[in-house]
Formats: structure tokens, C-alpha cells, sequence
């Protein structure tokens, strides 16, 4: 009979049963790694995998990759990373209302940043998290712009001679 195994994923989930097979499969594809806690069937504690003898070969220095399969991809984090559109999306829009006049071009930037951080957000969930941050650049923009456009109205109200000096004929 082949022992079976559980491990505990870097986002804290149960995976298993699996065998021994999926499980060197899962640690050249980088989805475990010699400190993933692991339970194998019928033992009372969880251990690292890295101190488990059938895999301890898996994890010595020099050891030679396993022909057939993937090299790991250790390029992607196991974890999103918060997305530096959404981030820039938001400090524009602080800055096109503290800043500013009337807050442009920055309110247009952070409006734009934002809607491009919620879209790679939306499509890429795995890899990317930010969506509050995202959300309030967006509406501190747009609060930004009309806050703009509504002082452009006051003063053009406030002050007419501006108005019909506007509309002069030379």
C-alpha cells in the first residue's frame, strides 16, 4: 500500500490526499517546498516536508532535477502582490485634491491609473490584490475632477466680467 499524504498550502488551505508521485510533482512546480507542513496518512503530527526520508533527497543542495517534469517557476509569488496602478491610481487623486487648483491633470492620471489597476485586478485575481485601493482612487478622483469643475463654475458665477470677457468679439 503507498502512504498518502496532506499538506498545508502558503494560503493556509489542506490539500490531499495525495501520493508520493503528486506530491515530488507539486515540489518541482515550486507548489511545496522543503518548510509545507505535511501530515502523512495515519500519523498524529504535522511535519516539514523537507524532513520526511522519502523526500529529504528532493530538497540537498546539487541534487539533479527530476527529467520529464517542469522546472519550478519561482519568478511567481505564492502571494498577490498589491497592484502599483491601483497604488498610483489612489496618491494621484489625494494629490489632484490637496495640491491643485482644480486638481488637473492629476484627478485625470489617478483616474486612469486606477481604472487600469481594477482592470489587471479583476483579470489576474492570483496574482494581484488592491481592489479597495483601486476602488477609493477612483472615487477620489472623480471627486477631484468635480470638485475642478465645479469651482470653474463658481468663479466664472462669481466673477461675470470673466464671462463677457470671454465672449468679446476682436
Amino acid at each position: 500500500m503507498t502512504d498518502m499524504y496532506r499538506i498545508l498550502g502558503a494560503d493556509g488551505r489542506g490539500y490531499g490526499p495525495v501520493t508520493a508521485d503528486q506530491l515530488r510533482q507539486w515540489v518541482v512546480e515550486g507548489r511545496a517546498n522543503a518548510q509545507t507542513q505535511t501530515l502523512v496518512e495515519g500519523a498524529m503530527e504535522w511535519k516539514p516536508l523537507g524532513t520526511l526520508t522519502e523526500f529529504t533527497s528532493h530538497f540537498m543542495a546539487g541534487t539533479p532535477p527530476v527529467i520529464g517534469l517542469s522546472r519550478p517557476d519561482f519568478s511567481r509569488s505564492p502571494f498577490p502582490k498589491t497592484n502599483s496602478f491601483a497604488t498610483a491610481g489612489l496618491i494621484l487623486g489625494i494629490l489632484s485634491l490637496t495640491c491643485c487648483c482644480c486638481g488637473f491633470p492629476l484627478n485625470i492620471l489617478g483616474l486612469a491609473f486606477s481604472l487600469i489597476g481594477l482592470s489587471q485586478i479583476n483579470r489576474h485575481p492570483e496574482l494581484y490584490e488592491g481592489r479597495g485601493i483601486a476602488v477609493v482612487g477612483l472615487i477620489v478622483s472623480v471627486l477631484s475632477f468635480i470638485l475642478g469643475f465645479g469651482m470653474i463654475l463658481l468663479r466664472l458665477a462669481l466673477n461675470p466680467t470673466n464671462l463677457a470677457w470671454h465672449f468679446k468679439t476682436f
